[in-house]
C-alpha cells in the first residue's frame, strides 16, 4: 500500500478448486500494493452451492471438491484469514510447476508456513459447520445469487456492497490492478448497479 494504512476492506470468498476465484484473489493481493486495501480470505464451496441441484456443473460426484475446502476452513478457523490467504496462494503457486494444484495439500501447507496435519481435515466433516457457516455469510450478501467468488467491499463512511467476482482471465498488475479497483468502487456506489458482463471466457 506504498506506506498508507489501510482505509478499504476487500473480503473475498473462495473456493479454492476455482482457477477464476484464484486470478480475483491474486488480483486483489495485487491491489493492496497500490491502494490503500486491506484484503480478508473467507472459505466457501461450490460443493455446498450445488448440492441442491439436480445437475452436477462441477462434474464432481464423488465429492472430491469438498477436500480442499474444508481444509480452508480448518486453517480459517485455527490460522485466520491471513493464514488462509497464504494458503490459497500456495495451492496455486504449486500448480505452476505441477499442473495438480490440488494434488499435494500438505506441500501446499508447508510452503503457507502452516501444520501439514490440517490436510487431515479434507477427509473428516469435523469442519462442515465451519465451512457452512462461512459459505452462508458469504453468498447471503448476494441474496445466494452468485458463484464464486464473492467480493465485498467496505470502505470510509460507506455500507458494505457485495459483488460476484470480478471474474478475470488474467491477473492485472501494478497500476492496471488499481485502476481496475477505482472502476469496481465506482460502479458498486452507484444505487440501482447489479452487475456488469464482458466477452465470454476463453475455453
Amino acid at each position: 500500500m506504498n506506506g498508507e494504512t489501510a482505509v478499504w476492506t476487500a473480503d473475498i470468498w473462495i473456493d479454492p478448486s476455482c482457477p477464476y476465484t484464484w486470478t480475483t484473489s491474486d488480483w486483489l493481493t495485487e491491489v493492496a500494493q497500490v491502494r490503500p486495501v486491506a484484503v480478508r480470505w473467507h472459505a466457501m464451496s461450490l460443493s455446498i452451492l450445488n448440492e441442491d441441484r439436480d445437475d452436477d456443473p462441477e462434474g464432481d460426484p464423488g465429492g472430491y471438491l469438498w477436500i480442499p475446502a474444508r481444509v480452508c476452513a480448518a486453517v480459517a478457523e485455527h490460522h485466520g484469514h491471513e493464514a488462509l490467504g497464504r494458503f490459497h496462494a500456495a495451492l496455486w503457486s504449486g500448480a505452476e510447476s505441477t499442473g495438480d494444484w490440488i494434488g499435494d495439500l500438505e506441500a501446499a501447507l508447508t510452503r503457507a508456513g502452516l501444520p501439514r496435519a490440517l490436510a487431515a481435515a479434507g477427509h473428516t466433516d469435523d469442519y462442515d459447520d465451519v465451512l457452512r457457516a462461512s459459505h452462508t455469510e458469504g453468498v447471503a450478501l448476494l441474496d445466494g445469487q452468485t458463484g464464486t467468488p464473492v467480493v465485498a467491499i467496505t470502505g470510509p463512511d460507506t455500507p458494505r456492497r457485495a459483488v460476484f467476482g470480478p471474474v478475470l482471465s488474467r491477473v492485472p498488475r501494478g497500476e492496471e490492478a488499481g485502476r481496475l479497483w477505482d472502476g469496481l468502487v465506482l460502479v458498486t456506489g452507484v444505487p440501482g448497479f447489479h452487475s456488469v458482463k464482458g466477452p465470454p471466457l476463453p475455453g
